[in-house]
């Protein structure tokens, strides 16, 4: 899975730069936590997870962070971000979009949720997939 998309190389020496499996922070001024889009599979035994990263704000990383292993942190309300990862399957980029972030159990990736819009990965995530879909996306990633 790629770093966030202002992860660069030069910060990995960078002592305000952290990345780990699903935390990240740049320079000490931007957060972001990976997590997943789920594309329900219409036609299909499973849905289509897209692992993601998405830009969150200071206290809502901060906070996070704090309850990363805290049994009941998926009662957090949600937190506001934006999407950081560029999916190559979309000819629109996926850079940027607004979401939600639903914290799950520890353990479980976060849930990301796109805001209603007309971007294609938004509608396929409200609307659902194919099974065809879901592979010809898989095979792009």
């Amino acid at each position: 899975m790629p770093p966030p998309d202002a992860w660069t190389p030069d910060l990995e020496d960078d002592p305000e730069s952290e990345l780990e499996a699903d935390r990240c922070v740049v320079r000490g001024q931007e957060f972001f936590i990976r997590g997943v889009v789920r594309l329900p599979v219409l036609d299909g035994d499973d849905d289509l997870d897209l692992r993601v990263w998405v830009s969150v704000g200071a206290d809502d990383f901060e906070r996070a962070v704090d309850l990363w292993d805290v049994p009941g942190r998926e009662t957090e309300p949600p937190y506001f971000g934006w999407l950081t990862t560029e999916l190559p399957a979309y000819t629109r980029s996926t850079l940027h979009l607004k979401t939600r972030v639903l914290t799950r159990p520890p353990g479980v990736p976060s849930l990301i949720v796109l805001e209603p819009s007309d971007h294609p990965l938004a509608v396929e995530q409200r609307e659902g997939i194919t099974e065809a879909r879901a592979e010809a996306i898989a095979a792009r990633l």
